[in-house]
């Protein structure tokens, strides 16, 4: 029996989450059925983080145990073979003893993606979240600035568990622009739920003049005295799960 760590990708539009639930599709749902034809013997896979409703991923880490015979490289052709189209294995290696894909992770690395347009474009609505009026960079970029660093961040998003540290560290965060929009890339040790599209919703608003970076200053300083006056969020399906690090520490910029 050898302990698996795997790299995933999906496309979330299709799942409710990746955590399996009763009677919807999710993403857990499909990995561990798939592994099940291998005749796996477990009863759930661990996982870096529970993706939202309809985010994606290019780099879910999981691991499992399997009694499996051939190589990581074939273990992960047979699951490719297995999943749909919309799950797939990026690399199989062998986890060290006591790998554990969320608890011994440093930081977790995510994307948001924006385009600016007045109507909708079909081939971007999957991945992108159509912001309108147009944002400036500028001030998305001073707005993301601000996030850097160790705060309270309870006006962005409510710990995993009940009762849980509201603290988190940002490594770095900053906008780039891409072929058709504004790209978000946000580093932290861990983040709350909803984290990030409250804070890509927040910098929006920066952008498009409709909060200050004074009242966005407040919220990241104001802890869960701001809560109850953080606004709206932005969609799912501009969120990307792109990077989970281990072994290493972060430094902030």
């Amino acid at each position: 029996m050898a302990h698996y760590q795997i790299i995933l990708a999906y496309d979330g539009t299709a799942f409710q989450g990746f955590q399996r639930q009763k009677s919807v599709r999710t993403v857990q749902g499909e990995v561990e059925a798939a592994l099940h034809r291998l005749n796996w013997a477990g009863t759930a896979i661990t996982s870096a983080g529970r993706t939202d409703t309809g985010a994606h991923a290019s780099g879910q880490v999981i691991a499992f145990e399997l009694d499996w015979s051939h190589s990581e490289n074939e273990l992960g052709r047979a699951l490719n073979a297995i999943l749909p189209e919309d799950v797939a294995v990026r690399s199989v290696k062998l986890a060290a003893a006591g790998f554990h894909p969320r608890y011994s992770a440093t930081a977790r690395t995510y994307q948001y993606h924006i385009y600016c347009q007045v109507d909708r474009h079909p081939l971007l609505e999957r991945y992108a979240w159509r912001v309108w009026p147009e944002a400036n960079l500028d001030l998305l970029q001073s707005a993301a600035r601000m996030l850097v660093g160790k705060h309270d961040f309870s006006a962005f998003g409510k710990p995993p568990h009940a009762g849980g540290s509201t603290w988190r560290v940002v490594y770095g965060a900053c906008w780039q622009p891409e072929a058709e929009g504004l790209r978000f890339e946000v580093s932290a040790n861990a983040f709350l739920y909803h984290m990030v599209r409250r804070m890509v919703y927040l910098q929006v608003l920066v952008a498009q003049n409709q909060l200050s970076l004074d009242g966005l200053a407040a919220l990241v300083q104001g802890g869960s005295a701001a809560h109850s006056q953080t606004p709206g969020i932005a969609p799912a399906h501009g969120l990307v799960l792109v990077d989970v690090l281990y072994g290493e520490k972060r430094e902030l910029k």
